[in-house]
C-alpha cells in the first residue's frame, strides 16, 4: 500500500497510481496536505480530545506519504514518537526531511513497508492514523482486525475515509458544457470500483466503517468531518495546485471523457486562453474530510 495523502481523496486524484512516480509526484502530494493542513491540524486537536493527549507514546501514520500529516500528529502529541509508514521510499525520505526541518527529527521515524504483508513490522501504537490508505487494502475488515491488535490498551485508530468531492470550479464555467467536475467525479468512480475489485485479496465490503471498527473488536468514538474551503480568487499555491490537479485528469483521462470535455480540459490548461484556470477569477478549493474514530478497550 502506497500513499496519497496525497490526495487519496475518496474521489480520486491519487487514485490513477498503477505507474506514477511516487518522487515525481511527491511536491504535489506535499502541496495537497499543505492546502489541507489546517483541517488535519483540527482533527489531530480533536483526536487529542478522545485520548489524553500525555499518554499518547507511540503514533502509527499509515499511508504517511510525503509526511506533512505526520508533522501535524507529532505536534499535536508531543510526548510520542510518530512513525511515518509507506512503500514509497521517496516519500519516506521527503517525510524525514520535513520532520527534521521542523526540529522534529529526534520524535519522528519511518518505515518502508507494504501492507499487508508489512503488518509484522509496524509494532505496537496508541494510535493508529490511516488516512485515505485502508481502502488500498484488499481485506479492509482483516486489516482493521490486524490494527486492533497493534493497539495498546486505551488507544485509538483514526480512518480517513470518505468525505466530499473536491470542487475547484463552478457547475458552469463558461466553455464547453456544464457539470465538467462532476463528470470526472463519475469516471474517477468507476475507476475506483475497479481498482478496489483488482487488489489481492479483494473482499467487497460495505463502508460502514463504524460498523467494520466495531467487527475488529474496538468501540467506535466518533465521526467527524473537517472542511477545507479556500474561496476564489485562489491564491497562487492553491492555484498552482489546482492546475496540476486537472492536468493529471486529463493524462488519465484521455480515453474515459468526451471529445467535447477534453478539449474543455485543453482549454483550461492552456495559459494563453484566457478561460483558462491561469487566469480564471473563480478558481477555489473546497473539499472535505471524514474521520472515523474507535477506541480499544
Amino acid at each position: 500500500m502506497s500513499r496519497h495523502q496525497h490526495q487519496h481523496q475518496h474521489q480520486h486524484d491519487h487514485h490513477h497510481t498503477k505507474d506514477l512516480n511516487w518522487g515525481d509526484m511527491a511536491l504535489f502530494l506535499e502541496r495537497e496536505a499543505e492546502i489541507q493542513g489546517p483541517a488535519y491540524a483540527r482533527a489531530a486537536a480533536w483526536l487529542g480530545e478522545l485520548v489524553p493527549a500525555a499518554g499518547i507514546r507511540r503514533v502509527l501514520d499509515i499511508g504517511s506519504g510525503p509526511g506533512v500529516v505526520t508533522a501535524l500528529l507529532a505536534d499535536a502529541f508531543p510526548a510520542a514518537e510518530v512513525v511515518a509508514v509507506d512503500a514509497a521510499p521517496e516519500l519516506l525520505e521527503r517525510a524525514r526531511a520535513r520532520a527534521e526541518s521542523r526540529g522534529l527529527g529526534a520524535r519522528v521515524s519511518t518505515l518502508h513497508a507494504e501492507l499487508p504483508a508489512g503488518f509484522d513490522d509496524l509494532g505496537e501504537a496508541d494510535l493508529i492514523w490511516a488516512g485515505n490508505s485502508l481502502h488500498h487494502l484488499g481485506d479492509q475488515r482483516a486489516a482493521l482486525a490486524t490494527f486492533a491488535t497493534k493497539l495498546r490498551s486505551g488507544g485509538l485508530v483514526a480512518l480517513v475515509e470518505g468525505g466530499l468531492p473536491a470542487r475547484h470550479l463552478p457547475w458552469n464555467i463558461g466553455i464547453g458544457r456544464p457539470g465538467l467536475e462532476a463528470r470526472i467525479d463519475a469516471v474517477n468512480a468507476e475507476w475506483f470500483g475497479a481498482m478496489r475489485e483488482g487488489l489481492p485479496g479483494s473482499e467487497e465490503e460495505i463502508d460502514d466503517w463504524r460498523a467494520l471498527l466495531a467487527s475488529a473488536g474496538l468501540t467506535p468514538s466518533g465521526t467527524r468531518s473537517f472542511l477545507t474551503d479556500v474561496p476564489a480568487p485562489a491564491p497562487a499555491l492553491v492555484r498552482e495546485k489546482v492546475v496540476a490537479h486537472f492536468t493529471h485528469q486529463r493524462e488519465v483521462m484521455e480515453d474515459r471523457l468526451t471529445a467535447e470535455d477534453l478539449t474543455t480540459l485543453d482549454r483550461l490548461l492552456d495559459p494563453a486562453d484566457p478561460h483558462s484556470l491561469h487566469h480564471r477569477p473563480d478558481v477555489f478549493h473546497l473539499t472535505a474530510r471524514t474521520v472515523h474514530t474507535a477506541r480499544k478497550g
